[in-house]
């Protein structure tokens, strides 16, 4: 769409901070004020809006789209998104292993046993590790310590989560960058090494570079969101 305003900011209102254009609050696709509690995120994403040019690309405000998915989608739904997280640690990505190639099954142990031991000290929530290619049942107690960690975030750190455990398929590598016990380019290195693993040996192709790099980016993004909320 064509850029319709000439300034953005951001104003005190009684839900926060709002992000403003032309003095007005902006309201997103679901009509909610883009009021915010944290006075630097509201601020940023003013930033992205100052920032365009004769049209407004909402592709290129990452934060602005974050922000929006915590308050039309995360915030009235979010048992479901807290259920939603829930699953990965029924599969987390950190849980599965291999034999073969040795190797990699020892890449695999070093890099990723440390965070698995880290959700169980943090949380209270030991994870079962297993090479078989089925699905391992999770002890329920674990899942139900992770269901309270993942309940007591706010609407926007449970938007980072969901962002960050989506692109890492890693409920523990979610956590993990929410609570800054690892950055996003630890996340991205851990989540990849499989990929990284195949890569070395037979190459990548220039779609799955961009994809890779797209996934990233957005990565990227959810850190500097999570960063920006203090």
């Amino acid at each position: 769409m064509r850029r319709f305003y000439k300034k953005a900011g951001t104003a005190k209102s009684d839900s926060g901070f709002a992000v403003t254009l032309d003095g007005k609050v902006v309201r997103t696709f679901a009509g909610t004020a883009m009021a915010l509690s944290s006075r630097a995120l509201a601020e940023a994403i003013a930033q992205e809006w100052q920032a365009q040019g004769e049209k407004v690309d909402l592709h290129g405000m990452p934060l602005m789209r974050l922000a929006v998915a915590a308050l039309d989608y995360v915030a009235p739904e979010r048992d479901a998104v807290v259920a939603s997280m829930l699953e990965y640690a029924k599969t987390d990505l950190l849980c599965y292993r291999v034999v073969e190639p040795a190797d990699l099954a020892e890449r695999q142990a070093l890099a990723w046993q440390p965070l698995v031991d880290w959700a169980a000290s943090r949380f209270g929530a030991p994870l079962a590790v297993t090479v078989e290619l089925a699905a391992t049942p999770q002890p329920t107690a674990s899942l139900a310590a992770l269901e309270a960690a993942i309940s007591d975030l706010d609407d926007l750190r449970l938007t980072g989560l969901r962002g960050c455990t989506g692109i890492c398929r890693s409920l523990i590598l979610g956590l993990a960058l929410t609570e800054g016990r690892i950055d996003a380019e630890a996340a991205w290195k851990l989540s990849q090494l499989d990929e990284d693993f195949q890569i070395e040996r037979w190459g990548e192709d220039e779609e799955a570079t961009e994809q890779r790099a797209a996934l990233r980016a957005s990565l990227d993004a959810v850190e500097r969101f999570l960063s920006l909320l203090g």
